[in-house]
């Protein structure tokens, strides 16, 4: 994102107070990026839902200015403004009465769209969010899971092609398998329209796997932090983020941090047709139990145990062809999971576009590539700090 680039949503000292006195959002001023995902997170009563009613003034605001893509919303008429506008709910709300592909078209047929057209584009939007037109169409809401639900919540928020997506933890409601089935669906479908994306959340680690940003708010609708991901988990800016997002936000963190294939540990290499001999002598003198086993592309093969390389014969008569593996763009929390679920106490990573192994992540070079991670974050605060004192 261009830093000089103009926002597609600025909130510019914004205040809602609701006639009971209540204050729901304190002159805020926020600048959300074009073709980014926002999450809004603090404890309930915090103002986040308010704030993002605010953009398509749901909710209006008592002071301040709200623009989008350039416009000051509060100008114009809020019904057109809300037809530019996607929004998902956490109950969804779809209508019983209509078939999947009519839902979808709710705001199509609000702007007089022929019935062809509708279709067309529910089926293209099912294609999207990964349901077969021919088996959904034409299926009712109660014959849809609750998964799925959310998925035609999705499909009818992205129908007109709006340029901002609002969605109020439309996530929570699912079980815990179906709802990381629907945060990924959900990132690879904004890979493929990117939208510009509030998303409301109660959970911090929803907010750390899709936001690009992370906005942290407090009671009485106070801004506390405003960061990526990343430095929201390393370094807090108050005491009240700290709090909230957690004492293990340390593991939460492996979430956001990529594998450094700098810094990956090596095991010994050996080929398929090298014999045992040599390979005990690898191991030996590596001091490894493990040696990982590559094709002449240097691509992984798989790995040999030095208590199966008694004997004559080659290595290709021992090596197991399943080796724990990742790929060198996954993250840290992916890696140590597969480390976890292995006996070898490691995982390869290989390169995405060839299969060429790197190296390998060990609990070792897990908690060195975090606190390293940490640490960069920590001295570029500083830095910050130092620039604006």
């Amino acid at each position: 994102m261009d830093a000089t680039a103009e926002p597609m949503i600025r909130l510019e000292g914004v205040s809602k107070r609701f006639p009971d006195g209540t204050v729901a959002v304190q002159q805020l001023d926020l600048d959300i990026p074009r073709g980014e995902i926002v999450c809004l997170v603090g404890p309930s009563g915090c103002g986040k839902t308010t704030t993002m009613k605010l953009v398509n003034r749901l909710v209006e605001p008592t002071t301040g200015r709200i623009v989008l893509d350039g416009e000051d919303v509060t100008r114009v008429d809020p019904v057109q403004l809300r037809r530019r506008t996607g929004y998902v709910i956490q109950q969804v709300g779809l209508f019983p009465h209509q078939r999947v592909w009519e839902n979808i078209a709710t705001v199509p047929t609000l702007l007089g769209w022929d019935k062809a057209r509708r279709k067309a584009r529910a089926d293209e939007l099912l294609e999207l969010v990964g349901l077969d037109p021919a088996v959904y169409r034409d299926r009712w809401p109660a014959q849809l899971s609750g998964g799925q639900r959310q998925r035609i919540g999705v499909a009818r928020a992205l129908a007109a092609d709006p340029p901002v997506l609002l969605m109020d933890e439309p996530f929570s409601a699912i079980d815990p398998i179906a709802r990381d089935r629907l945060q990924t669906e959900f990132l690879r479908v904004q890979e493929k329209v990117g939208k510009t994306i509030v998303f409301v959340t109660h959970d911090i680690d929803e907010a750390v796997r899709l936001g690009d940003r992370i906005a942290v708010f407090r009671q009485g609708g106070v801004l506390e932090q405003y960061d990526a991901p990343a430095t929201v988990l390393g370094a807090p800016a108050t005491p009240f983020v700290a709090d909230f997002v957690g004492a293990d936000r340390a593991l939460r963190r492996l979430a956001v941090t990529g594998i450094d294939t700098a810094e990956l540990d090596k095991l010994p290499v050996v080929a398929l047709e090298d014999s045992l001999a040599d390979a005990r002598a690898a191991l030996a003198a590596d001091g490894s139990r493990y040696a990982v086993v590559l094709d002449p592309d240097e691509r992984l093969v798989g790995f040999v145990d030095r208590d199966r390389l008694d004997g004559e014969g080659t290595v290709g008569d021992r090596v197991q062809r399943q080796p724990p593996a990742v790929l060198a763009d996954a993250s840290l929390k992916v890696a140590m999971g597969e480390v976890l679920q292995h006996d070898t106490g490691w995982v390869a990573v290989v390169e995405p576009a060839t299969g060429r192994y790197l190296g390998v992540v060990s609990p070792q070079s897990l908690h060195g590539a975090l606190r390293r991670s940490i640490e960069h974050d920590a001295a570029l605060d500083g830095r910050a700090a130092g620039l604006q004192g």
